[in-house]
Formats: C-alpha cells, sequence, structure tokens
C-alpha cells in the first residue's frame, strides 16, 4: 500500500497497528477499539484544519460520531496544557498552533425529508448542537438542510403540501391527477431545484475538502445507497430496506422511515474535490462484511464506498473487529500466533462450505492445496476425523440433561433471551428439579411505538367504558388491590391465545395496563384513570415521530414489553415472582448513553446473585461494537457483578452460558456447546414471539437483514448453523443417527459456556475494546 501521502498521524497509528501490509483497493488504518478510533479522527482532523482553517468539512451524524465529537473537544480545550501536549506528541500530531475552526465551511451531508429542523431527531438539529455550538464553527458559514425553509409552491410549509409527509417521488414521471398532486408536483420541481442550487454552492466552495462518513448495513455512504450512480450529486430519494431498518430507532418505526424520503449529498458531491481528505470511519463486526465489500471490491454501484478509489487521500479508519474478514486479517489470523484448535475447525468447516463437499469426503490433497489448511501441524485424514469428533463433542453437549441446577438468565432487552436460547431453555424448564428465574436488565421502552400505546388505551377506554375491567370497580383496587394478581392477568390472556378469542386477549393486555398506569401515576378513582389515558394520549398526539417520551410514558411502554416478557416464559409454567425486571438506570433513550456505574447498574445484578445463587448464569456474548450498544454495557455490568460476587462466594462450579441471538452470529469453532432444534421447536419459538410480543409482531424495530419479525430471522440463522455443520459431519449422520433429538434437528443453537476466570477474561477483553 502507498503510505507516502499519509500524514503524520496517520504515519504514527500505521506504525501503531502492526499491519505488515496492506492489499485493499483504499488503503485502511485498524485501531484497537472504539474510543481509539474517535481519538484518531480527532487528530487528523485537528491535523487538517491546522493547513486549512478556511476549508471545506463535511462531518457525519448519529452514535458512531461520539468519540471523535468528545475528542475533538477534549483536545482543543486542553491543547496548551500538558494533558493536551503530551497527547499530541505521543500521537504523531505536529501541531503546535491551536487550530481556529471558526473559519471553517460547513457542508450538511444529508437530512430525512420532510422533518421539522427543530426535531431532536433531525440531522440539522444535530449538526447544529454537536457541530457548529460543539466546535464554535460560524453558522454564517454552514451550508446546512433546513427542510422547513426549502422553498414550495406558493411559499407553502411540507406540512401543508405533504399532510401526511409522503413524498410520491412518481409524480416526478407521470401526470399530476389532482389539485392536490399539481401543487405537490410542482414543489417536487422546486426541491429538485434546491438541490441543484445546493449542490452548486458545494462546488463554489472548491468541493468538500474533508468528509468523513459512516458506512451503512448496506454498505451507504451519506443516503448514497447501494445502486447509486458514482456521478450522483444533491438530490432528492428513497432508501432501501436496510437504511430504513436503521432509520427506524431515529424516526419511531420503520412505519416513518420506509415512507421519509432523504435528501443527501451524492458520491460525486464527494469526490468532486480531487484532493479531498475523504475518510470512511467503522467500528465493530457488524460492519465487518461491508468494510470487506467496500475496500476489497473494483468500483461498483452494489458497493458506494468504492467510488473512493478515485481520491488518492480517502482512507478507512477501522477498529481492528470490523476488519476481521478482510483478506488480510484472515491471511494473519492463520500466519500469525500459536496455532491453536479453532484454528484448525476454522480452516477445515470453511474448507468444506468453499468447495461444496462434506469433511467424511475430503481428501488429503483437498486439505494440503488449501492455503490455511496446509498450515495445520501435523495434516492428515486423521485431522479431519478429529475436527468432526470435536463437533460431535458439542452437540452431544447440547443434549446433555440438566438436573438439580438454578439457572438465572439474563437478557439486555425483552426477547434477547428467547431469541438466543429459547428450546434449550424449554427443556431445562421440563425438569422439576431445576429452578430458572428470568431478568431483563433495562426497560426496553424504546422498542414499544406510540401507535401502539395509543391502540392499547384506546381499548382500554372502551374496555372500562363498556364496564368490562371489574377490577376497578373493587374498593380497594386504587389504593393497594392494584399490586397483586399480576399473575392472573397473564393467564387470562395466555387461556384466550389457547381458546382463540383475541378480543379477550386485548382485555388482558389492557388489566396489565391499568395496573401500569395506576402504579405510575398514582391514580385514586376511576375518573383519575380515564383522565390520565387522556392525557397520555394527547402526549402522543402532541409528539412527533421518534420523539424522546416524558420519564412516566418510558416507564409505561417498559411495563408492557415487562407483561410481555413474562408471558412468553408462562408459556411453560414460569411465574411473574420468577420474571425479574431490574431497569438499569443507564438506559436512557439518548443519543448517547451513559456508561454503567457500579452503585446504579451494578448494584441490582449483585442483589439478585445473592439471593437467587445460580449454578448457571445465561447472557448475551456479542461482540464489540455489535448490535446494539445495550448489549455490550448489560454485559460489562454482569461481568462486575460476577466479579464482586467471587469475592463473596466460590464460584469454581459456576457455569457461564454466552449465546447470541439476531444481532450477531458464533462461527461453529468459536463455541462449545450446539444444541439441536426440531421444527416444533422452532415453531413454539414463532408462535410465542407471536402470541406474546404484542408490540413487535408488526417489526416497527426490525434487523437490516430482515423486513419482518425477529422470530423468523432467528429460525432463519439457526437452520444456517445447522448447515454449516453439516458441511463438516454430511446431511446423513443428522437423518440417519441412532439420537432421535439429532435426527429431528432442523436448527441448530450455538452457545459458548465458561466457567468464571473465562468469562470474567472475554468480558475484560471486550473491555479494553470499549475503553476511553
Amino acid at each position: 500500500m502507498e503510505k507516502n501521502n499519509f500524514s503524520s498521524v496517520e504515519k504514527h497509528y500505521f506504525k501503531k497497528s502492526n499491519v505488515g501490509s496492506v492489499s485493499t483497493q483504499v488503503p485502511y488504518i485498524p485501531v484497537d477499539n472504539f474510543p481509539q478510533l474517535g481519538m484518531f479522527t480527532a487528530l487528523r482532523f485537528l491535523e487538517w484544519v491546522a493547513d486549512n482553517p478556511e476549508g471545506v468539512i463535511s462531518l457525519p451524524t448519529g452514535k458512531t460520531p461520539e468519540y471523535f465529537i468528545r475528542w475533538t473537544q477534549y483536545l482543543l480545550e486542553n491543547w496548551n496544557n500538558a494533558k493536551g501536549k503530551k497527547i499530541r506528541e505521543e500521537n504523531g500530531l505536529k501541531v503546535e498552533k491551536k487550530p481556529d475552526l471558526s473559519k471553517l465551511h460547513f457542508v450538511q451531508i444529508d437530512e430525512f425529508y420532510p422533518i421539522n429542523s427543530s426535531q431532536h431527531n433531525s440531522f440539522y438539529h444535530y449538526v447544529k448542537e454537536y457541530y457548529i455550538k460543539g466546535f464554535g464553527l460560524d453558522p454564517e458559514r454552514a451550508l446546512l438542510i433546513n427542510s422547513d425553509e426549502i422553498p414550495l409552491v406558493d411559499g407553502k410549509h411540507f406540512s401543508e403540501v405533504f399532510p401526511d409527509s409522503i413524498v410520491d417521488l412518481s409524480l416526478r414521471y407521470r401526470e399530476a391527477k389532482t389539485q392536490k398532486e399539481k401543487e405537490q408536483q410542482k414543489s417536487i420541481f422546486m426541491i429538485d431545484d434546491w438541490c441543484v442550487e445546493y449542490e452548486s454552492k458545494i462546488r463554489e466552495k472548491g468541493g468538500i475538502g474533508f468528509f468523513l462518513g459512516g458506512i451503512g448495513p448496506d454498505g451507504h455512504i451519506a443516503f448514497n445507497t447501494r445502486g447509486s450512480d458514482h456521478f450522483s450529486t444533491t438530490r432528492l430519494t428513497k432508501t432501501n430496506f436496510e437504511t430504513q431498518a436503521q432509520a427506524a430507532g431515529d424516526l419511531g418505526g420503520i412505519e416513518v422511515s420506509k415512507n421519509r424520503l432523504v435528501i443527501t449529498i451524492g458520491l460525486e458531491s464527494i469526490t468532486y474535490n480531487k484532493d479531498a481528505v475523504a475518510l470512511i470511519f467503522a467500528a465493530g463486526e457488524a460492519k465487518a462484511g461491508v468494510v470487506k465489500n467496500a475496500l476489497e471490491s473494483k468500483p461498483t454501484v452494489m458497493y458506494p464506498a468504492t467510488v473512493l478509489q478515485k481520491l488518492p487521500n480517502s482512507r478507512f479508519y477501522i477498529t481492528k473487529s470490523s476488519g476481521v474478514k478482510l483478506n488480510d486479517s484472515v491471511d494473519a489470523y492463520y500466519k500469525t500466533g500459536e496455532w491453536t484448535q479453532e484454528k484448525t475447525e476454522r480452516a477445515i468447516i470453511d474448507l468444506c462450505k468453499r468447495i461444496n463437499k462434506f469433511g467424511p469426503k475430503l481428501e488429503l490433497s483437498d486439505l494440503k492445496s488449501d492455503p490455511y489448511c496446509s498450515l495445520i501441524p501435523g495434516l492428515s485424514l486423521d485431522t479431519v476425523q478429529q475436527v468432526m469428533d470435536s463437533v460431535k463433542g458439542k452437540l452431544a453437549n447440547g443434549l446433555k440433561p440438566e438436573i438439580n441446577q438454578a439457572f438465572y438468565h439474563t437478557g439486555p432487552h425483552h426477547d434477547d433471551i428467547q431469541l438466543g436460547i429459547q428450546p434449550h431453555v424449554n427443556r431445562i424448564l421440563r425438569e422439576k428439579s431445576n429452578k430458572s428465574v428470568f431478568s431483563v436488565l433495562t426497560s426496553g421502552f424504546t422498542a414499544v411505538t406510540n401507535d401502539f400505546v395509543t391502540e392499547t388505551l384506546n381499548s382500554t377506554k372502551k374496555l372500562l367504558d363498556d364496564n368490562r375491567i371489574q377490577m376497578v370497580n373493587f374498593p380497594d383496587f386504587f389504593e393497594a388491590g392494584y399490586q397483586y394478581k399480576w399473575d392472573k392477568d397473564v393467564y387470562h390472556f395466555l387461556l384466550n391465545v389457547a381458546s382463540e378469542e383475541p378480543l379477550e386477549r386485548v382485555r388482558g393486555l389492557c388489566h396489565r395496563v391499568v395496573r401500569a398506569i395506576v402504579a405510575v401515576w398514582e391514580v385514586k378513582d376511576k375518573d383519575g384513570l380515564r383522565n390520565t389515558i387522556n392525557a397520555i394520549l394527547a402526549n402522543i398526539r402532541e409528539s412527533y415521530d421518534g420523539q424522546k417520551n416524558p420519564p412516566k410514558i418510558q416507564k409505561l411502554k417498559g411495563m408492557i414489553r415487562e407483561f410481555e416478557e413474562e408471558l412468553v416464559w408462562a408459556h411453560s409454567g414460569v411465574q411473574v415472582k420468577n420474571v425479574r425486571h431490574l431497569r438499569l438506570g443507564f438506559y436512557t433513550g439518548d443519543i448517547f448513553t451513559e456508561q454503567p456505574n457500579r452503585e446504579r447498574d451494578v448494584a441490582p445484578i449483585l442483589e439478585e446473585l445473592r439471593k437467587e445463587k445460580p449454578t448457571v448464569i445465561s447472557l448475551a456474548l456479542d461482540p464489540e461494537g455489535s448490535g446494539p450498544d445495550t448489549h455490550y454495557k448489560v454485559l460489562q455490568a454482569i461481568a462486575d457483578a460476577v466479579r464482586l460476587w467471587s469475592k463473596e462466594e466460590d464460584l469454581s462450579n459456576l457455569r457461564i452460558w454466552g449465546y447470541r441471538n439476531v444481532w450477531f452470529k458464533f462461527a461453529p469453532s468459536e463455541i462449545n456447546v450446539m444444541v439441536p432444534v426440531s421444527i416444533n421447536g422452532l415453531d413454539v419459538l414463532d408462535k410465542s414471539f407471536s402470541d406474546c410480543y404484542l408490540s413487535q409482531v408488526n417489526a416497527s424495530f426490525p434487523s437490516h437483514e430482515h423486513d419482518g419479525k425477529f422470530s423468523t430471522l432467528a429460525k432463519r440463522i439457526w437452520a444456517e448453523q445447522l448447515e454449516n455443520v453439516q458441511y463438516l459431519l454430511g446431511k446423513d449422520y443428522f437423518y440417519t443417527n441412532e439420537d432421535p433429538n439429532i435426527r429431528a434437528s432442523h436448527g441448530l443453537i450455538f452457545f459458548k459456556e465458561m466457567n468464571v476466570d473465562e468469562f470474567l477474561k472475554q468480558a475484560r477483553e471486550l473491555e479494553k475494546s470499549m475503553e476511553g
């Protein structure tokens, strides 16, 4: 890789990375962790600003820039003191004079359309808050996308022209049939003219000199999604499903994001200035696939970031975990460090898949001709058999009976345990000698849409009016009665799942909602209950899509999720008292959330462990930066609680089960337990998800991998995991097996069983990946 045009900061970080050679189409520089990525990017940004004090910059929005923003501010605030000087000296920033950002020209990258600029979830608001105000930029030198100010027909506001916030771009090409459509058609062309003018203003400035952007789940940069023309300019455009899924959290659900257009600068807008420094940063294994496609592919519209090959100063700054799928990384994995059993298993299984040959049919020539299998010490056909025996042992671990155990199953969010290991948990629950407790550590309120709450509250009002919620008529209900018979709500609901009475199921939900409202708002009578419901509905009506709810409505949403979790495990006879809701305080719904702290977030978990004395703890074991950051933060809180508990108790026999679900997957070589799942187990998962996770059935906040319910995606993942193992063992191993549990396998659950020391070591490694 050509490094002559690397800056001083880049040379320092490239040397520090210990990457010998890089073979990608665009240079990349890896760092150890997410905060380091932000620090590196901030140093390079300030280095560029020092040389270009009146340059044109374009900076990203969202969660990825968190540490870039924090480090930029920290460096500027501490520029002339000992801390700041030390950081600059140690990281190759050879700039003495503090950069002045006030003369920079800023270009906003993109924006939803239409969206009120004052909304906290608009990118305009983000830019004003974190860059204009946060970096001390001059607003007069900023080129921003303010939806409220983009001119439309007759000077109207977008709320008048597009009252439902839906812009029909087919009006660009077809005849407008009504007066309203004519108005909208003319307005769309006016927006197009505004975009042309915006592009012209970028070019009048000489183009963007410093571009920093993230990369989306489909590989998009800005909102230039897969298929975007490499010569595209600023435009009003649609998005694809992956982008809509990613935006669902910002906009209050995919029902909103799939109908919301975007205004985005184009790929040509980014590459117009041929001297531009264009940086893409990416963190976490979840981005490994798109990073590989962007860096190793020739220019193609399939991978928008390949356009950066036009620019000699384009770079990818990545965490090492987001580069694990690069050919360079795979090569380094096998060729450096001690050879391990995991490497052997991975090499053999990958070979089977690559050449489409089952393990028993592999020949020695296949192994010796493979660049990685050929590195296996003492390579022979016995090596394949050893790997097959190892995998059979993992299957045996998954079928091992569990007797006289105390299980403490944890999930960062509601549905995480189910989507990770439900079929295995259901088997455990059938054994009477086992005790199982289910603990969800955050309230999960962000997963409940305003529309779902509105529909539920309107049903509650109707039932109250029809006198079909009789418990409110009991004289002591509002004083203390609401606190009891929560199991009855669950039983009532499931009884009517069995009898297929949808209206009665709704009544069961409304019973729980009434209890929740009385508890949260301290309602004293029926009139107060109706008034409170009306007030909640009014607040939601006056909210914009994606707006953060007041704390009490957040709590109500969380309690709806809690009811859903109780329903799932009640399927197998688990009582409400054994489904715990810890509601850890770091979970706030803000864009940049706090780290867990010991007193607020760790202490409640420790108390649970002391009380239940589990022999097995299950938890979500996601790699750094993958899936929601809540998963990582919950993991660290649990690890700290176990660490503290280990000082009080002998935990030498405690087992930790690390599972993953729809957010990330294990490779067969990474785990030591494989649980066969039958079609019946798959059906139970899907039916219980659909029956119980009422707020999730419409998949308002889906994975970018599947347009639908998470349960469907989980089933697909388990089926794929079985297929991966079948490449090694052969399909006949399963359908001719003596064990009916293996014969019935139509999916496999993977998880990693660890002792306490192994778990704490892994948690510490993940912690290091997020330190900063």
